[in-house]
């Protein structure tokens, strides 16, 4: 099968010390694309317009992945929504834009499955899009997220860019934020219990009933996913123009809450504080699509989170 993508190409991976955009550049390397394009923030702020211009008519990439974004959970969403949406917008406006207007060849856009309706039907299909209202606790995230599929959209209905998008579910993994207050949670439970494990303290409150349901997916799958979308995915004209990543496979928050207690050596009391949100108690994503064009998740969750666990450790260590 002709790959849509090739070694000669210069890939610029935006976000590349980021979570998601590391481990793109790590299976894009195993993959066999050695000519990767980078930029710290130092280097290059995505939201300045004028200095993605500069730096595109510099370094003139071919082929673009948008894995930079502003990222966080419930809490960091309910405190800075203007940031989240305002941030959002002018990384995915600056990159996209100025990837089409400089004639890179194919770009993929990251979002994430926060875009569906809080009461999509479930498993989630790439077509329950704007079908219904948005979970409160992360519409501003959520909003510039799905801006940024349908700007992907409409310069490939107007204008012929190849611009595709995927979709991920949870993700978490080596890079991953395990700040207790603005990271996602899992991240945030593999630090409230190892912290409690380490330092004998026998009660750890977290927020919601517990109850809700989601799925966990490991980066390096993610980035496997983007490798191969990158490789082989055309959408036609009547397709969604995104594809969903995910597990197929939720569990409770709960029980990702006792099984990350027991993989830290943490043995006492877990409290939840049902004050606190919980969000959609539901998120599950149909990923028969991306199946179809030959990829399916690999690591499972209890090896993904020993993983986890040993990366944050060799963080606090650092």
């Amino acid at each position: 099968m002709t790959k849509l993508i090739s070694a000669d190409d210069q890939i610029f991976v935006a976000g590349h010390r980021g979570m998601a955009g590391s481990a793109i550049c790590r299976a894009l390397q195993r993959a066999g694309y050695t000519n990767l394009l980078a930029a710290t923030r130092a280097e290059l702020n995505l939201e300045d317009g004028p200095s993605v211009h500069r730096w595109f008519a510099e370094h003139k990439p071919t082929v673009v992945v948008l894995a930079a974004a502003k990222v966080g959970g419930i809490h960091a969403n309910n405190t800075y929504p203007a940031d989240f949406l305002l941030d959002n917008l002018k990384i995915q406006a600056n990159v996209i834009e100025t990837a089409w207007r400089s004639g890179v060849r194919r770009l993929l856009f990251l979002g994430s499955s926060c875009i569906y309706p809080k009461f999509a039907d479930q498993p989630i299909r790439e077509e329950a899009l704007l079908s219904g209202p948005l979970e409160p606790t992360n519409e501003w995230y959520a909003i510039a997220k799905i801006s940024g599929i349908k700007m992907c959209e409409a310069l490939r209905r107007q204008h012929g860019f190849d611009a595709i998008s995927l979709m991920p579910t949870n993700l978490y993994g080596p890079g991953d934020n395990y700040d207790v207050n603005n990271s996602h949670v899992l991240p945030a439970m593999i630090r409230r219990f190892h912290d409690a494990a380490t330092n004998n303290v026998q009660k750890v409150t977290c927020w919601g009933s517990g109850e809700p349901l989601r799925e966990f997916l490991h980066v390096d799958d993610l980035a496997e996913a983007c490798v191969i979308a990158l490789e082989h995915w055309q959408p036609g004209p009547e397709e969604p123009q995104y594809l969903n990543v995910g597990t197929g496979i939720d569990l409770s928050i709960r029980e990702l809450a006792e099984e990350i207690a027991k993989s830290t050596s943490y043995q006492g009391e877990i409290h939840w504080d049902t004050s606190k949100p919980d969000g959609t108690q539901k998120k599950q994503l149909d990923i028969s699509r991306i199946r179809k064009i030959g990829w399916q998740p690999r690591i499972p969750l209890s090896s993904g989170i020993a993983d986890a666990i040993a990366d944050f450790k060799r963080s606090t260590r650092t």
